[in-house]
C-alpha cells in the first residue's frame, strides 16, 4: 500500500506541472464571453510514463509513447476515446468512454473507464503487461487553432501478470483537431 501512496503523490506532482498553466490562464479565459470547454475531435501523440512496478521480472516501470483520439458524442457530455500506450516491446490498446466536464474556455476535465488489451501478454508497456479494466482521468485544452494538449493518468486494475498490483501511467501529448 505505501508504494501506491508514493505513486499517487508522484502523479499529483506531475499533474500539477501540466495543470498549472491552465489554472494561471483561467482568469484570462473567464473574462472572455466564449463557451467553456471544448467539443474538439482530435488525434494526438506524445509520451507515456509507467509509474508503477508489478514486483515481478519484466514488470519494471516503462517509458514509452502514446497515441490518443477523442470523438465527441453529439451534444452530450460523453466522448468515445482510444489510447495506445507503447514500449519498445509491445503496446496496450485502450478503448474507453468518458464524461467530459468543461472547466475553462477551451478546456475539459474528463473521467472514464474501459479495457486495456496488451498485444503480447507478459511484455511490458507503460500500462502494465496484461489485459485489464482501465480507469482514466485527465485534462485537455485548446492551445491554438486546431491544436490541443492533453494529459491523463490511466490506472489498469490487476494489470500485471502473477500479481494483483494496479498499473499507473501518465500520458501527455499534442493533438490535432479534425
Amino acid at each position: 500500500m505505501p508504494r501506491f501512496v508514493k505513486s499517487l503523490v508522484a502523479i499529483s506532482a506531475l499533474s500539477s506541472i501540466f495543470l498549472m498553466p491552465l489554472v494561471i490562464n483561467m482568469g484570462k479565459a473567464s473574462a472572455l464571453p466564449a463557451q467553456k470547454g471544448t467539443n474538439a475531435n482530435y488525434v494526438g501523440a506524445g509520451v507515456s510514463v509507467g509509474v508503477t512496478n508489478g514486483g515481478q521480472n519484466g514488470d519494471a516501470a516503462t517509458l514509452g509513447g502514446n497515441v490518443s483520439a477523442r470523438l465527441k458524442l453529439g451534444n452530450t457530455p460523453f466522448s468515445a476515446r482510444g489510447q495506445v500506450n507503447f514500449s519498445d516491446e509491445t503496446a496496450a490498446i485502450i478503448p474507453y468512454a468518458t464524461v467530459d466536464l468543461p472547466i475553462a474556455r477551451g478546456t475539459n476535465m474528463f473521467f472514464g473507464g474501459g479495457y486495456q488489451f496488451v498485444e503480447s501478454d507478459g511484455k511490458p508497456t507503460p500500462s502494465g503487461n496484461k489485459d485489464s479494466v482501465a480507469v482514466v482521468a485527465g485534462v485537455e485544452s485548446e492551445v491554438a487553432k486546431n491544436f490541443l494538449i492533453y494529459s491523463n493518468a490511466t490506472v489498469g486494475l490487476d494489470a500485471y501478470k502473477n500479481t494483483n498490483v494496479p498499473s499507473l501511467s501518465v500520458n501527455t501529448g499534442l493533438g490535432i483537431r479534425f
